[in-house]
């Protein structure tokens, strides 16, 4: 199973087996453990972990619902929110280190599926307005 893991305002994908594209998303388990998410597919063999503390009841109370933005949506947006991610990465005279520790291995033409996007889209709004960040270069999203 190929993972994301997030953890505090780290982020890393950790590759472990075959890239298989699935654009089904059936079968995902969701498993929550203090401030620790853990979403899985059998589909799409992609897991996303976040330990970061106050998203997960950042996700349930303020976090627009499973739903409300395609799917297409939240892949456009990671792309550009990793992209940032991992330029900060590679820059840490300009940007906090400790924020930007590990860069993203997200590829757009792997079908992660809804969830994983999802998870992954509403961290990155979550760190965004938790640590005064700007990935997009405009407004921070209220969301």
């Amino acid at each position: 199973m190929k993972n994301f893991i997030v953890v505090a305002v780290i982020l890393v994908i950790a590759m472990s087996c075959g890239t298989s594209k699935s654009t089904s998303n059936k079968d995902t388990s969701v498993a929550q453990v203090g401030d620790t998410i853990s979403i899985s597919s059998d589909k799409t063999e992609y897991e996303i972990l976040i330990i970061e503390p106050g998203f997960n009841a950042w996700l349930n109370s303020i976090a627009q619902p499973k739903g409300y933005y395609s799917q297409d949506y939240l892949e456009n947006k990671n792309i550009f929110y990793v992209n940032e991610w991992n330029s900060r990465v590679n820059q840490r005279r300009r940007f906090n280190a400790d924020l930007y520790e590990l860069p993203i291995n997200y590829s757009p033409t792997i079908d992660y599926g809804y969830d994983v996007n999802y998870q992954l889209y509403n961290y990155f709004i979550y760190f965004q307005n938790k640590y005064k960040q700007n990935l997009l270069g405009g407004r921070v999203p209220p969301n």
